[in-house]
């Protein structure tokens, strides 16, 4: 049975309570959400109690990866949701900008400073109980699964049980910390690329290096013994269909970029276009950019650096790179796993269960991938599981708007090409004639799907 247009009819004087589960992002926000409408709300938390192996720390929404949320941009697909975020009231959206440190034309924040104020802004809801435990099984009353990508392996059973199939596992990769204080500023320096930052002389620091110096860093990099994954391939084995990829394109490990091919870095995360050496006026053969990962401006991550390198590896083929002969390093890198379901099979656009109208899910593991997807997400699980509550019609965004794209995808894509998505333009219908005029540049045709989803997202929210 599908259940994505069920309600549920309220009598008036009983309680509508909502268990949430996870208090990541999607979590987070889905509470508020709820919270916001007049529902009770228990948010369960495993941590600290219960370690996932990434997390260092028991706050909410603690961002395990980067620490951007990536351009924030009008005209840019990831700029674009987080405008409609704003304009739909998110909280996690008005905790990363009031603590967003420089990062050119991205939105970053100091990732400490950002999960403290989330866990206060929770705490202090009259209408949001956070509960510090474990939950194994699926509760049987309304609820909102936002457990992400490291959820305990008691709940992937039963959400595997419930699902009638395996789930899918894939890899990701988080990126090592540096101190500013061990980055030799004789050699590297301060720029933005193109000069679009906010900070006098650039937000980004550079580590240039020239074609000899980045082919023996490749060298290394393809060299260095890895941390093996045993446990995870035992995972794999067993839980993921034929065909899936092990790692997620959008967050690949640099080691397993570098097989591709000895210039595919120079041309990826390592690029050095925009981004002229100050002191020499040219361009180097290629750029390391390290982006301030706290507000106090003391410590840098190195971007798109993700990796499964041992940590002694990491040391010293990191410290290669120009400028980082003495890092100083806060936190290595390393992988972890991350589940997701098969979601066009299983929910409806408006994150409903197909089979159950009063559960939701919301986040990474539904396949949405990127820390703005996964807040939105679990907007509109919390959105939606408080109008069920209440009575209300489930709300399913306009496909025009970025955050209705990304819902429609992740429920209607082909078991072949499912895997995580993020924002992106081509996820929306193409523009109306005024559109394919000959003359119109990529940029100009960005800003026009933009300011469509938003003159969309403005008269949906008018009519509801």
């Amino acid at each position: 049975m599908n259940a994505c247009n069920n309600m549920k009819l309220v009598q008036w004087g009983i309680m509508v309570e909502l268990t949430i589960i996870g208090g990541g992002l999607a979590g987070s926000e889905a509470a508020w959400q709820a919270a916001q409408r007049g529902v009770q709300v228990r948010l369960y938390e495993m941590r600290p109690h219960v370690e996932t192996g990434a997390h260092t720390g028991a706050d909410l929404a603690e961002l395990v990866c980067s620490n951007s949320l990536g351009s924030d941009l009008p005209d840019r697909a990831p700029g674009l949701l987080k405008n409609e975020l704003r304009r739909m009231g998110s909280l996690l959206l008005e905790c990363a900008d009031q603590t967003a440190v420089p990062a050119g034309g991205a939105l970053a924040v100091d990732r400490q400073a950002f999960s403290r104020l989330v866990t206060s802004r929770i705490r202090e809801h009259p209408n949001i109980e956070v509960i510090r435990q474990e939950v194994a099984s699926i509760p049987d009353g309304p609820a909102v699964i936002a457990s992400g990508p490291l959820t305990s392996p008691d709940l992937s059973e039963a959400i595997a049980r419930l699902a009638g199939r395996e789930h899918l596992y894939f890899f990701d990769a988080i990126s090592p910390i540096v101190t500013l204080e061990s980055i030799n500023m004789d050699i590297a320096y301060r720029a933005s690329r193109y000069d679009r930052g906010d900070q006098v002389g650039g937000d980004y620091i550079n580590c240039p290096m020239t074609e000899a110096e980045y082919d023996a860093f490749v060298d290394a990099l393809l060299s260095a013994e890895r941390i093996e994954l045993k446990s995870f391939e035992q995972q794999l084995e067993s839980g993921v269909r034929a065909g899936m990829h092990t790692f997620f394109e959008g967050c690949l490990p640099v080691e397993v970029i570098a097989r591709r091919g000895r210039k595919t870095l120079a041309f990826g995360p390592l690029r050095p276009v925009g981004l002229a050496d100050p002191r020499t006026g040219r361009r180097p053969y290629a750029v390391v950019q390290l982006r301030q990962d706290d507000l106090a401006g003391m410590i840098y991550n190195l971007v798109g650096f993700q990796t499964n390198l041992k940590f002694p590896e990491q040391r010293r083929v990191f410290r290669m790179i120009p400028g980082l002969e003495r890092a100083e390093f806060v936190r290595y890198g390393q992988m972890h796993r991350n589940t997701f379901i098969f979601s066009p099979a299983l929910l409806c656009p408006t994150l409903q269960f197909r089979r159950r109208g009063d559960l939701f899910f919301s986040g990474q593991i539904t396949g949405i991938e990127g820390y703005a997807g996964n807040i939105g997400t679990g907007l509109l699980a919390g959105w939606n599981a408080a109008r069920y509550l209440l009575g209300q019609s489930p709300l399913q965004f306009p496909e025009e708007t970025m955050l209705g794209a990304l819902c429609h995808y992740i429920t209607h894509a082909s078991a072949a090409d499912f895997q995580p998505m993020k924002a992106n333009f081509g996820l929306l219908p193409p523009l109306g004639e005024e559109g394919r005029g000959q003359r119109k540049s990529r940029r100009v045709r960005q800003q026009m799907y933009a300011e469509r989803a938003l003159s969309v997202l403005d008269a949906y929210l008018i009519a509801q």
